[in-house]
């Protein structure tokens, strides 16, 4: 079975890798892909993203970008399962809509794996921010 993480991962932090690390035995194969936010300002480029996860050098992943949704992409890629994580309550409550919209209109069915507790404080977001305040955040980067 083929699982599709995909997300805007700008950066792909710690916790993202994590998330990843931890589904890999779940699955056939894992897919992470890149997708392009533009409701958000992006840091990186897809590009940029896309070739700091490779650099990773994951065994059994591949990595790539899409456009268009994500239910779209899972079926053109054949993975029949979403990899989402959740950090708190709020974050599984918008995982859950997700998952339920993908359910319905793509029959896709998602799998949330919650952060570790000690990882719950890290986003993309936070890093980001840390970063355009000049603070070292390679303890949050993989």
């Amino acid at each position: 079975m083929t699982a599709l993480f995909a997300g805007s991962f700008d950066p792909f932090t710690i916790a993202h890798l994590d998330i990843a690390r931890r589904a890999m035995p779940l699955f056939d194969s894992l897919i992470i892909a890149v997708g392009e936010n533009y409701n958000k300002k992006s840091f990186l480029t897809v590009q940029q993203r896309v070739e700091r996860i490779k650099a990773l050098q994951l065994d059994n992943v591949t990595v790539t970008s899409y456009e268009g949704t994500t239910g779209d992409f899972a079926k053109q890629v054949g993975a029949q399962v979403l990899l989402r994580g959740a950090r708190t309550t709020i974050d599984f409550e918008q995982e859950k809509t997700l998952a339920d919209a993908n359910r319905a209109l793509f029959g896709l069915e998602t799998v949330i794996l919650l952060s570790k507790p000690e990882l719950s404080y890290v986003s993309s977001t936070l890093v980001r921010d840390l970063i355009s305040h000049d603070k070292d955040v390679s303890s949050l980067l993989p």
